[in-house]
């Protein structure tokens, strides 16, 4: 006579999954066909020792592949749905088998059910990417920080470069010519002026994309009034080339460069030279607001050439007869400089102070 076991049951969204009492199972039969799931087979059960079978009539189609696994205390099947989906019960008869119970230990509800697929997804998916393309990622961003170094300490080289040879050549000229340096200074520095101030707007750049982390306004002030002066005030007029005014704007410019821009080379690669730190956080405290104040006087004296030549004036209707010149533009400029020397003198002597602050605070 055959006995039946206690079987419990659970359910994902594409499978079933049946736990069937049977303590050291044999010879054991299991099958599906038209979703009916035969099993058969000899253990020790409720009735101890004996042979075992029983049958489920599932609510919906199943593959009719089955996969088994026999343990020293139970069977456990797995059956695949035909479709996937959830099933509002296992048995096509609304009544249960006295026999089958819900499976506790695996049991979900449809909700848990999703989460579980959703949470086996991510660790798939996180587990793909520890295994593979975190390698990549990693290659990829080392070779990004490279070249992100490489472009910093390149573009940092030639600005110090440029600024060097301007510092150096306006010094050398200075002791040699004296004060007949002071009016041929835009003829014999002019073209590397240029060439590093229009560098120089890579700077902006960087710091708006987050290359480097410095302020944005700060830095396109210091660039945007810089090319003002040097395009617009004496670029535009000859008559300013000749004036000692640009002698001081070059000369106090370059010194401040002159110690930033090696400062960032060795940043570039974590190194640092005290001296140099010094003197890149102290040396800009008398030199820009000298060099704002020689800008001031370079915009001051080129007021009389655009009235006078109206360059840049904006004209008017006929029925007006006049146009607006753009010495008043220089006059709103005049305010704009100093709002402007005010911004930056608060953002850089911010920076000097955080900088000897973290330095105490490493000492003790």
């Amino acid at each position: 006579m055959t006995l039946t076991p206690l079987v419990y049951w659970a359910q994902r969204h594409e499978d079933i999954y049946l736990r069937v009492e049977l303590t050291d199972a044999q010879n054991i039969d299991v099958h599906v066909h038209e979703k009916v799931l035969q099993f058969r087979a000899r253990g020790h059960g409720a009735k101890g020792q004996n042979e075992y079978e029983f049958s489920l009539e599932f609510l919906s189609p199943v593959k009719p592949e089955v996969s088994h696994k026999s343990t020293q205390r139970q069977v456990n099947i797995t059956v695949r749905k035909e479709q996937r989906g959830w099933w509002e019960r296992l048995t096509a008869q609304e009544r249960k088998p006295v026999f089958l119970a819900p499976d506790f230990d695996r049991w979900l509800d449809e909700s848990d059910a999703e989460m579980e697929i959703r949470e086996k997804v991510r660790f798939k998916f996180k587990s793909l990417l520890k295994n593979i393309p975190l390698t990549l990622y990693e290659s990829v961003q080392a070779r990004f920080v490279s070249l992100k170094t490489g472009f910093l300490f390149v573009y940092n080289l030639v600005q110090f470069l440029g600024f060097s040879w301007i510092f150096v050549n306006m010094t050398v000229r200075l002791f040699i010519f004296g004060q007949d340096s002071l009016y041929d200074t835009f003829h014999t520095i002019s073209d590397v002026m240029f060439f590093c101030q229009i560098l120089a707007a890579v700077e902006v750049l960087n710091a708006a994309f987050g290359v480097v982390r410095t302020g944005v306004i700060p830095t396109l002030i210091q660039v945007v009034g810089r090319n003002f002066i040097l395009f617009i005030i004496f670029g535009s007029l000859e008559e300013m080339h000749n004036r000692p005014v640009v002698f001081f704007v070059f000369y106090l410019w370059s010194a401040i460069e002159i110690f930033r821009y090696p400062f960032y080379m060795l940043g570039c690669f974590n190194t640092e030279w005290k001296t140099l730190t010094w003197l890149r956080y102290t040396i800009w405290i008398p030199l820009y607001p000298l060099g704002v104040i020689a800008e001031a006087v370079a915009v001051i004296q080129s007021i009389p050439i655009f009235t006078e030549t109206k360059l840049f004036s904006i004209p008017l209707p006929k029925a007006i007869g006049t146009s607006i010149s753009f010495s008043y533009f220089l006059h709103f400029y005049l305010v704009l400089m100093f709002l402007g020397l005010f911004i930056n003198f608060r953002h850089l002597y911010k920076q000097r102070k955080r900088r000897f602050r973290t330095k105490k605070r490493k000492a003790n």
